[in-house]
């Protein structure tokens, strides 16, 4: 396994990370004048240094600004009017100020439309101006934000960048990126070349994120429950509730739910951590609604009913105005004398800071990324239009889009891009040996693909070779990673392995062992479910309703997520916001599972010292215990 180093973080399910985005230009193209009713534009090959924006006080999001930036100065040169003038040397360039503007735009997910964010004010006739404005952006683990930044020269007083694109002069150049690469590089600090001119230099822009420090608070709460409704025909009930932060539109957003208290009328949950932003994102008086159930084996848990508060209440503490009843509205439709179905009292509340998600990436740590797929014979033929494996040349099957769409969100978090990529349950050549534990792209010493085309050329190629055969094992490419999860253990790496299978499992209590074995390691599992299959085993090892447990032994954290791709379909064919949604909820908690395994190990993130500053003595002694 590679060797990279780093920290890492966790992020609550649906949090949303504030951060500053700083934007960084240098060496923006020289142009030339020529006289001409509009004086129009063309780019020399002059550099134009610039000199870093950076950002600003601490706000609720993403604060985005562009502070400074130095310009060098523009040459104005006049062309020859005639052949004779034409042979004589140029008059001296005259210094001429850029008027310049930085435009950030965000994609949506579904219709793929740019959208204007914000733009940095224009400072006049300067070459030297600073930028003060500031913008707010909400970041997202789990999903794929793309961003572009386009760069102007504004010489007019309209705002209307309409009127700029078309005069190509105007336009100094444009990056794409992901806010995701931007936080995953080192130091959250993203250099790249200014493109969109053909044929010419545009420069280079960089960017660089930082969490507000009001993103750090953790609400840890302790709750229970007294003479909740009987919902089990031979027993009481199995609580467990789940806690909902309403978003502005009106809908809901889940952010945490309960462990499960079995055959109890009268449950007392563990305390549990939200961040305070997932709770209520930053506004206290925000509704905050928690439903109980009563647990089913088989996923139709139970309603009892549902009660709601607000973070304002909540920090009361333990107090009269903390006891809620739990109501089913259903129950108290059809039946007069209805009271509740049971009370929720708080029994402890307190505050924190702790650090996030954020901190360890930008300490460092690094996310490697394995992916292992399932190739037993229960796929069918891959020659087969019927196949789970079936490359049709004008769309992705199922494997292919749960790769993609898991894969380009956590290959930010991986500096050098490279990523195992593994198969089971096939015969292999030449003698026809299975195996549940073989590299794709064949090469036993190097497993390694570059980004995830490279895993996805490997994947193609695996299934012209391998034959389908089976059983579907899993602890095989569970124990694989954890042997080089097990090897690093000091925080600077986190391991996550993506398991993509059509069918039942056949070495459950093997598969279970290697969980709870990993579940010590800096890992974590994702489980994708394609096809039309049950997939009642994946359910129990997920572990959000019951923690996993083999030979008497619980897992140390929950580390398994499992979905079936099934239920991400969208009717309308749009495969691009199916794999989006996918994304959005195998990975929502990765940095949740990272945080924990931070915090029990007492691990706490590399302090990399400023750009351009030399780290000091004490840096220089921690760097030699915490390989960054």
């Amino acid at each position: 396994m590679k060797k990279c180093h780093g920290f890492s973080k966790r992020l609550v399910i649906c949090l949303s990370l504030p951060l500053y985005l700083v934007v960084f230009i240098f060496s923006l193209p020289p142009f030339s004048f020529f006289p001409s009713p509009f004086l129009s534009l063309s780019v020399l090959s002059l550099p134009l240094p610039l000199r870093f924006f950076s950002f600003s006080p601490p706000s609720l999001f993403l604060s985005l600004s562009v502070l400074s930036l130095s310009l060098a100065p523009l040459s104005l040169f006049l062309p020859p009017l005639s052949l004779s003038l034409s042979l004589s040397p140029p008059p001296p360039p005259l210094p001429l100020p850029l008027f310049p503007v930085v435009v950030l735009y965000t994609q949506g997910v579904e219709t793929k439309q740019w959208r204007e964010f914000g733009r940095t004010e224009v400072i006049d006739n300067t070459l030297d101006p600073d930028f003060v404005r500031k913008y707010i952006l909400d970041y997202f683990f789990e999903e794929k934000q793309n961003l572009r930044f386009d760069v102007y020269d504004i010489d007019s007083k309209s705002p209307d960048l309409a009127k700029h694109p078309s005069d190509i002069d105007d336009f100094l150049g444009q990056v794409f990126c992901t806010l995701g690469e931007i936080v995953g590089s080192p130091a959250s600090r993203l250099e790249k070349p200014l493109g969109g001119i053909l044929g010419k230099k545009c420069g280079t822009i960089i960017l660089s994120a930082e969490e507000l420090g009001n993103c750090r608070e953790v609400a840890t709460m302790q709750f229970c429950a007294h003479k909740l409704d009987k919902k089990d025909f031979f027993g009481k009930s199995d609580p467990f509730m789940v806690f909902y932060r309403s978003n502005e539109d009106g809908t809901c957003t889940i952010c945490h739910k309960t462990e499960v208290v079995k055959n109890t009328l009268n449950p007392v949950w563990q305390a549990i951590s939200i961040p305070v932003r997932a709770l209520c994102n930053g506004d206290f008086d925000r509704t905050i609604k928690a439903e109980v159930y009563d647990w089913d084996r088989d996923g139709s848990h139970d309603f009892i009913g549902e009660f709601t508060t607000s973070y304002r209440d909540l920090s009361r503490g333990q107090s009269q105005f903390n006891v809620y009843e739990v109501v089913n509205a259903k129950k108290k439709f059809k039946k007069k004398r209805y009271i509740n179905s049971g009370t929720v009292t708080l029994l402890s509340f307190t505050v924190e800071s702790e650090h996030t998600f954020l901190d360890y990436i930008k300490g460092g740590t690094q996310i490697h990324f394995t992916v292992a797929i399932d190739f037993t014979a229960s796929n069918g033929n891959p020659s087969q239009s019927t196949s789970l494996h079936y490359m049709n040349p004008y769309q992705m099957n199922a494997y292919a889009m749960a790769l993609k769409a898991v894969g380009e969100i956590i290959q930010d978090y991986d500096s050098d891009k490279m990523f195992p990529a593994l198969g089971f349950g096939a015969k292999l050549p030449p003698d026809g040996q299975v195996s549940h534990e073989f590299p794709l792209n064949g090469n036993i010493e190097n497993p390694y693909c570059n980004g995830m085309e490279g895993i996805l050329q490997a994947y193609h190629q695996s299934l012209k070779t391998v034959q389908l055969y089976g059983p579907t094992n899993f602890a095989p490419v569970v124990n694989h990673v954890a042997k080089y999860a097990a090897a690093v253990q000091d925080g600077s790496q986190y391991f996550v392995l993506l398991i993509i299978t059509d069918g039942v499992i056949s070495d459950m209590a093997q598969t279970k062992e290697a969980i709870v074995n990993a579940a010590k390691l800096p890992m974590s599992i994702i489980i994708v479910g394609v096809g039309q299959a049950e997939f009642d085993a994946m359910v129990e090892l997920d572990g959000d309703d019951i923690r996993i447990s083999s030979r008497g032994k619980l897992a140390e954290r929950d580390i398994v997520q499992f979905v079936p791709f099934r239920d991400y379909m969208d009717r309308t064919g749009n495969h691009v916001l199916s794999m989006a949604r996918l994304a959005k909820d195998v990975l929502a908690e990765i940095p949740e599972q990272l945080i924990l395994y931070m915090k029990s190990r007492g691990i706490k993130p590399c302090l990399l010292p400023p750009l351009n500053e030399e780290p000091g003595p004490e840096d220089q002694d921690h760097a030699q215990t915490t390989p960054v």
